[in-house]
């Protein structure tokens, strides 16, 4: 409780220091203003990492909501099926912490997109219609969905998401979590590079 409370005690006084910071976008920045200051918003993870982790005992991550979503759809539409899965039956699907952690996360980012100032309506980036065109919306849809189921597969089998192992487990200094924020960078930056052919 005495590691707790000097965690909190130290979070809460870095908080103008952070605040501060908000002002000071980097120059050249890419996003026009008033988009939200990245050490702001890093400074905002880094809190929200250490309150949860002092106050609750929880770390951030997001990858067991899926699982939860997709158990509590299954009970309505398959109730049997999701009784008769191991996983299910040692993990009993619910509203828990990670599931209100991500439809906070999707809510937030939708008001720091509004307060920001990109909340524009565009589906296609500009990168994107650059490279494939304007009428590439099935294909957008396509590569965004497949992207989304793969990375929640891998990040079950990894046992963590990128928010789990990118930012609790390094701020845990796990060795598995910084393996695997490595491999997520290489493995973007790779996949960036065929797709946009930089």
């Amino acid at each position: 409780m005495k590691v707790s409370a000097l965690i909190s005690a130290v979070a809460v006084a870095l908080l103008p220091a952070v605040v501060q910071a908000a002002n000071e976008v980097p120059a050249p920045y890419p996003y026009p203003e008033p988009a939200w200051s990245p050490y702001l918003v890093g400074g905002l993870i880094g809190a929200l990492v250490l309150f949860t982790l002092s106050l609750a005992s929880k770390k951030v991550g997001a990858s067991s909501a899926y699982s939860d979503g997709a158990g509590l759809i299954g009970r309505v539409v398959a109730p049997r099926h999701i009784a008769s899965l191991p996983y299910y039956r040692e993990s009993k699907p619910m509203i828990g912490w990670t599931l209100v952690f991500v439809i906070g996360a999707i809510v937030g980012s939708c008001v720091a997109a509004w307060t920001g100032g990109e909340l524009n309506g565009a589906y296609l980036q500009d990168l994107w219609v650059a490279r494939f065109g304007a009428d590439s919306f099935v294909l957008r849809t396509v590569f965004a969905l497949s992207g989304g189921a793969l990375m929640a597969f891998g990040a079950r089998m990894a046992g963590g998401c990128t928010s789990g192992h990118g930012i609790s487990g390094t701020l845990q200094l796990a060795v598995s979590s910084w393996i695997s924020v490595i491999c997520f960078f290489v493995g973007g930056i790779a996949v960036a590079l065929m797709l946009y052919r930089l």
